[in-house]
């Protein structure tokens, strides 16, 4: 979905989007979202992906950030896909992968960043911190609905803008009724010749 919005530079109020999905049947296995960010500075951007039937996840949270970084990572934008099964790594760290340059700007997968912290919090904390609030949130829930994205850049000087945002949601199907009921009289069944087998008298 191409957006072309440009983020409040230093302003917590950020920029909210909401992305319609519907048709889709049975429950989510699996989602990934692709970010197109450019210009500003990538350690000033928090982003997350609420769900329209549960599910939270953050998808960048000051990158670089850390006790000997207090200003996060200083490169000017994205264009990544975040999936929780990515072989990079986190997205938080991603200047300790060889090459992250390019990787960073090609469309490669990363892992959401998932520091459900403050984003305001010191270095020490982001250090400290696990990745507990992923894209496995959603698996299970039901697709169809409004997803709502977030994005605010956090610190001043330079300005980002949200080019486009991707959505990607797989699923699978629920089991049919009849299914589960052959399922079921095969349980029976089974259970049936269970009791009343002669027991082995030797």
């Amino acid at each position: 979905m191409a957006l072309n919005a440009f983020l409040p530079d230093n302003n917590a109020n950020g920029f909210a989007t909401a992305i319609a999905v519907g048709g889709l049947s049975g429950s989510i296995s699996h989602v990934t979202v692709s970010l197109d960010i450019t210009g500003g500075f990538n350690g000033d951007l928090y982003a997350f992906l609420v769900g329209p039937n549960g599910g939270f996840a953050v998808l960048l949270n000051r990158t670089g950030l850390s006790a000997g970084n207090a200003f996060g990572y200083s490169d000017s934008g994205f264009n990544i896909t975040l999936s929780d099964a990515a072989a990079n790594g986190n997205i938080h760290t991603y200047q300790s992968v060889p090459g992250y340059a390019t990787l960073i700007s090609n469309g490669s997968i990363w892992a959401p960043d998932g520091r459900n912290i403050d984003p305001q919090s010191s270095g020490s904390v982001f250090d400290s911190a696990l990745a507990t609030a992923t894209l496995s949130s959603f698996v299970g829930n039901a697709p169809n609905g409004m997803w709502n994205l977030f994005i605010a850049d956090l610190s001043p000087a330079g300005q980002s803008t949200l080019v486009s945002v991707g959505l990607n949601i797989i699923t699978v199907p629920e089991p049919q009724t009849g299914v589960l009921l052959g399922l079921a009289a095969l349980f029976g069944i089974y259970g049936l010749r269970n009791k009343f087998r002669r027991p082995n008298c030797g």
